[in-house]
């Protein structure tokens, strides 16, 4: 349904002086950090990292490698993909500048602590070289050991052991005497205990861990406290009708309640069971004549819509377009079976007939017959599905080709019609009655040299059969 109704995200990213354009592809929420992916009109694929909603650093990437931090948060992480509409809340700008790669750790120690700096830099191994991200992260251990902080120094070495777990010295340096009590503190403290000295170490970890019910509860209430976008997006993971009306005061802070309809939609939670303000925006969208935007936000369910809404259907019923209904033919068969009273019968039945013709456009007489075939359980006295029948009963008797001819006609089918005319043109070469009928259905597809041809020919015929 996004598809149909909500358009990708667009981002223009400049790179040192160039501006390329692009739509958002998908976005992953890992923690702290957003990773976007963008296609641009040149087919080029860029990636951008996210820090508390802060754009660290991008660039164009012709692949990404599987051990590469991007490759795990589209496989761990919460993953929106385009054209979802909270893809545009998790961009905080829709214009952004990629920072001087060779300035880029300097700029960010004016916003960032360094054990936080020690982490993003774990965020960016696809556009640096590892050796020189590991160099990084160890003067900033060594920075906090000589300073004495040895708590942070831990830190910064778990998030080397985590970045790179076979290296040797991060290893060993773990190992050491003096942090044997930090060790133990972060095996046998609480989460709360754990969080209020090193949130950075606990969010990472209830999110890599969030398939646990008790830790994907301590995750939540992390984000009640300071992000509610992304307890949103720990709920659209794992989503709970009862909890609808919660969300969506939540979810209004990010998008529009059109958008949260067609997300409930895709999460196969009835909006319109659930939200009283579902109906008025599908009664605004039929005032403004939308009916065809108003019927795709329905259809997903249709089986199952309150009664209240009739009204509506009918409204739609009666203004939409036979091509729009062909393509939804099933939801439309089950409409009209609701709907159907005695003075829609003739509005029904001339559906049928602009259906048909529409089909046959496509399909051919088999296909389409057994396609409208439901409707003669909604109207069993229907004459275009009793025609289409004789059709499908004379197909293939060259007797009654003409009548063939004349039932393709009715359904605005010239060319069909055209070709039964000229088989019994072939086969009474001497009667000017398919000739005539020809020329006509040469006037029906605007094509008056030919029409004009085959009335002189018919014309001619018929003097012959006259002085005869």
């Amino acid at each position: 349904m996004y598809k149909e109704l909500i358009r990708p995200a667009e981002i223009s990213i400049k790179d040192k002086k160039n501006i390329v354009k692009g739509n958002v592809i998908r976005a992953a929420v890992f923690a702290r950090t957003n990773v976007i992916e963008v296609l641009t009109a040149g087919n080029e694929s860029f990636y951008l990292i996210y820090y508390r909603n802060s754009l660290i650093f991008g660039d164009k990437l012709d692949k990404v490698e599987e051990e590469s931090f991007i490759n795990k948060a589209f496989h761990e992480g919460i993953v929106i993909e385009s054209p979802h509409p909270i893809v545009k809340a998790i961009i905080p700008n829709h214009s952004v500048s990629i920072p001087n790669k060779n300035k880029l750790f300097t700029q960010l120690q004016i916003h960032y602590s360094l054990q936080e700096i020690a982490y993003i830099a774990t965020t960016l191994d696809s556009f640096f070289d590892k050796e020189e991200l590991v160099k990084m992260i160890d003067k900033i251990f060594f920075h906090y050991r000589r300073s004495g902080n040895f708590m942070k120094s831990f830190q910064v070495l778990q998030i080397l052991h985590d970045f790179v777990p076979t290296l040797k010295s991060a290893k060993e340096r773990l190992n050491l005497q003096e942090f044997n009590s930090y060790h133990d503190f972060y095996k046998s403290s609480s989460l709360p205990s754990i969080y209020k000295r090193d949130p950075l170490f606990v969010e990472r970890h209830c999110f890599q861990n969030r398939s646990n019910p008790d830790i994907r509860h301590f995750l939540e209430d992390i984000c009640r406290q300071q992000d509610s976008l992304l307890e949103l997006l720990l709920w659209l993971e794992d989503p709970k009708a009862d909890s609808v009306e919660k969300y969506t005061g939540m979810a209004l802070k990010f998008i529009t309640m059109k958008e949260w309809i067609v997300i409930l939609g895709e999460l196969n939670i009835n909006p319109y069971q659930v939200l009283p303000e579902a109906k008025s925006i599908i009664e605004k969208m039929i005032q403004e004549e939308r009916f065809e935007t108003a019927a795709l936000y329905l259809l997903n369910f249709i089986h199952d819509l309150p009664a209240s809404y009739d009204p509506i259907l009918n409204e739609l019923w009666g203004n939409l377009n036979a091509s729009f209904v062909g393509k939804h033919l099933d939801d439309f068969i089950f409409m009209s079976q609701h709907l159907i009273h005695e003075d829609s019968v003739k509005q029904l039945e001339q559906k049928v007939f602009q259906l048909a013709v529409i089909l046959l456009e496509e399909y051919d007489l088999k296909a389409v017959y057994e396609k409208l075939l439901p409707i003669q359980k909604i109207l069993p006295h229907s004459a275009v599905i009793r025609k289409m029948n004789h059709m499908l009963a004379i197909l293939e008797d060259p007797d009654q080709i003409m009548e063939l001819g004349d039932y393709y006609a009715e359904f605005k089918q010239f060319d069909k019609a055209i070709d039964c005319f000229f088989w019994e043109m072939e086969l009474k070469p001497q009667d000017p009655t398919p000739v005539q009928k020809i020329s006509r259905m040469y006037q029906h597809k605007g094509m008056v040299k030919e029409a004009i041809s085959y009335q002189k020919v018919y014309a001619q015929i018929k003097s012959n059969k006259e002085v005869g």
